[in-house]
């Protein structure tokens, strides 16, 4: 069912050069903005730069930062998002800065004590890249660190360049638009759970509609993926962040992590987090789990070693690669489950879903069916909103 854009990419070093090798054919070769060198790097000679990234911006098995500086590419600064430049910390977890110990570029995390970037931090920049491997859904951080970064570029003058990169979740659009009052920094923007838009269509979106505080905006350019469509399915090359360790996850993560929000576990200190669901107390489902410490994965995942029983959705991902939909189901269930415990749902559901309604909704009983029939207006006037802002085939 999937199809495989995976580019075969040999990246050597030597003598401070960057040789590229292609296996494939034209009509299967996708090349990342990352990739294309020629484009960007008269943009980047002679100035000071600062790179967005992680441990996903690669070209090829090289990264980004250790690629530009092998081409004479003055770094000046790394700004890192929630899990770290390396990419191993855990999700909300404290980030702090530092230096690289390979290139000695110091990295000031944007998770943490602040999320945006200060003057201070902007002084000697002349230019900032963004290169995060996105998965296209509202409540991850990265897009949330792209748009404060932008902020602070068009606030202190500084173009911002997006190497763009496919989106995993980007052939569909669904889930309730976030609402007024509940933007926070796993949601900032008036944009359903699924957006359906890579990293750069998000900035330009971002940046023309006025969501940048005071309507300010920055001086963008985006770099696009080529040979790309969101018709197309994208198997990552590498796992974007510690607890989604597979595609199945990653087509899963939009319909389970509204447990998070919930005295339920998804899964972290598994094996299987955001494929599996499951409590103490939940005494049904087809599956048992132990949650146990994982450094850089859940070091304190809910029910650290207590038996957990619930259920295995992985096959729920071939149902939304097929229907391109999110699915409530499961959350329904387990909201029925515990009887409507009132303690079922914690202050964290609203920030996920974007509103209040949705956990009224489940109260209510309202069926899966009538809560997606409710967020149907609103998903039809972002997609039209969206559709000015694409860079790539969509439907």
């Amino acid at each position: 069912m999937k199809r495989n854009f995976m580019l075969i990419l040999a990246v050597l070093l030597m003598n401070g050069r960057i040789a590229l090798h292609y296996e494939g054919s034209y009509d299967s070769m996708l090349k990342t903005g990352a990739e294309r060198t020629g484009s960007y790097l008269p943009l980047l000679r002679g100035k000071s730069i600062a790179l967005v990234v992680n441990h996903t911006s690669l070209i090829g098995d090289v990264h980004l930062l250790d690629s530009l500086i092998a081409l004479k590419i003055n770094i000046v600064k790394i700004f890192s998002p929630e899990h770290g430049f390396r990419g191993d910390a855990d999700a909300g977890s404290y980030i702090s800065g530092g230096y690289d110990q390979r290139t000695g570029v110091e990295v000031v995390s944007l998770y943490g004590k602040k999320k945006k970037p200060t003057l201070e931090d902007l002084k000697d920049v002349e230019l900032v890249v963004f290169d995060i491997q996105d998965v296209g859904v509202r409540f991850y951080t990265y897009l949330s660190t792209m748009t404060l970064v932008m902020e602070a570029c068009a606030e202190n003058f500084i173009p911002f360049i997006v190497f763009d990169r496919p989106n995993p979740n980007g052939f569909y659009t669904d889930g309730p638009v976030l609402e007024p009052g509940y933007s926070s920094f796993v949601g900032m923007h008036p944009v359903p759970v699924v957006h359906g838009m890579t990293a750069g269509e998000y900035a330009k979106m971002v940046n023309e509609e006025g969501w940048l505080t005071n309507n300010v905006k920055c001086e963008l350019l985006v770099i696009p993926v080529l040979n790309y469509t969101h018709h197309a399915l994208y198997d990552l090359p590498v796992k974007p962040s510690p607890n989604l360790a597979d595609m199945t996850s990653v087509y899963l993560y939009p319909s389970l992590c509204y447990f998070e929000g919930t005295i339920m576990s998804v899964g972290r200190g598994t094996e299987m987090a955001f494929r599996l669901i499951g409590h103490p107390d939940y005494k049904t489902g087809d599956i048992t789990f132990t949650p146990v410490s994982k450094p850089g994965a859940s070091v304190n995942p809910p029910f650290k070693d207590q038996q957990c029983f619930g259920f295995d959705y992985s096959n729920l991902a071939d149902s939304i690669l097929l229907n391109k939909q999110i699915y409530l189901q499961p959350l329904i269930q387990a909201w029925k489950y515990f009887n409507g415990k009132k303690e079922f749902f914690n202050n964290y559901f609203n920030n996920l879903a974007g509103n209040s309604t949705l956990r009224k909704q489940i109260e209510a009983g309202l069926t899966e069916e009538e809560i997606k029939s409710s967020w149907q207006t609103e998903l039809e006037n972002f997609r039209k909103i969206r559709k000015k802002y694409l860079l790539y085939d969509a439907e």
